[in-house]
């Protein structure tokens, strides 16, 4: 009788030290966030052409709470580690699988050049999402993705959607800064014509050939916009601007879908006149990742603070 109560006594001890071992492998602690535009760059320095702690885990499961993987899409100059420090730990944390690509990358050009993406011409960067999302989804058993993108980033899905056979595979479309009609800031909206006179295609443009294409009046914004909107049927798409934008007019993001269509369209300031954020910041606020947690996941919504946000920074 002793003997086997001193047994027990030890299975239990031995439980009692194993179990918060057990516990602590079966849940990994939560990734620090940090809500800054910039909160991926230390990331790339370290781990040059690699991904955020919690991104591309091809391993990752969707659960019956989040069922569909999230893809993010950078902006113009940007990188699956530079744009999104704000948005993989957030992500991650709240139980999704969190994909980022880098794309439109320059062929062959050395780190750190090859951390900066967008720069290719934007019908071979929409090929690059869409070998990507097949990737994502062929990885997941996910049949649709939800997609964050920032800037150019809102541009490339559309294509792989209109042009490329991605229709049906998107659920969510969450559009920060997003230039939908094409850029007419500081006039660049008369590239194109003045391209057509020069007789030079709009790729033309040293360094950066996806810039020529995202001017209004452009060839490839008419193709975003074929059938006389930039939006896809049985998309839930979510458009958040801001006033401050440098690169991009208000109307310019804030288009409104023809009957049948579900578009929510959020100015940051509509809420909270303490937001400065601009075409940069609007990326990394912590204001404006919650209004895309909540496009993401209604029905687990975050209250969205107001609260100051600085220019560049966010």
């Amino acid at each position: 009788m002793f003997r086997a109560s001193r047994t027990a006594a030890l299975v239990l001890s031995l439980a009692a030290l194993v179990l918060p071992f057990g516990a602590g492998v079966a849940q990994a602690e939560p990734l620090p966030e940090n809500y800054n535009f910039f909160a991926g760059i230390p990331n790339e320095l370290t781990n040059p052409g690699g991904s955020l702690p919690g991104a591309n885990d091809f391993g990752c499961k969707p659960t019956a709470e989040h069922p569909r993987p999230v893809v993010l899409v950078h902006g113009t100059g940007g990188g699956q580690q530079t744009n999104w420090g704000a948005y993989v730990p957030m992500l991650k944390n709240a139980g999704f699988c969190v994909f980022a690509l880098t794309y439109g990358a320059i062929p062959g050009a050395p780190w750190p050049i090859s951390a900066i993406g967008g720069m290719g011409p934007l019908e071979n960067s929409a090929g690059e999402f869409k070998t990507f999302v097949d990737r994502v989804r062929s990885a997941t058993g996910a049949q649709t993705v939800d997609v964050v993108g920032h800037s150019q980033g809102t541009l490339i899905p559309t294509y792989y959607l209109k042009h490329l056979g991605g229709e049906g595979t998107i659920t969510n479309y969450v559009s920060v800064a997003p230039p939908w009609l094409g850029l007419t800031t500081l006039g660049v909206d008369a590239l194109p014509a003045y391209a057509k006179r020069l007789g030079v295609p709009e790729t033309s443009v040293p360094v950066c050939q996806g810039c020529g294409e995202m001017t209004a009046d452009s060839e490839l914004i008419k193709k975003i916009n074929a059938g006389g909107t930039p939006y896809v049927k049985g998309v839930n798409y979510t458009n958040i601007s801001t006033r401050y934008d440098e690169a991009i007019a208000l109307p310019q993001g804030q288009v409104q879908g023809p009957p049948g269509y579900t578009v929510n369209n959020i100015v940051v300031q509509d809420t909270c006149a303490q937001d400065y954020s601009e075409h940069a910041a609007i990326a990394g606020s912590k204001r404006a990742a919650y209004m895309v947690f909540n496009a993401l996941d209604p029905a687990h919504r975050r209250e969205v603070p107001c609260m100051f946000v600085p220019p560049f920074t966010g």
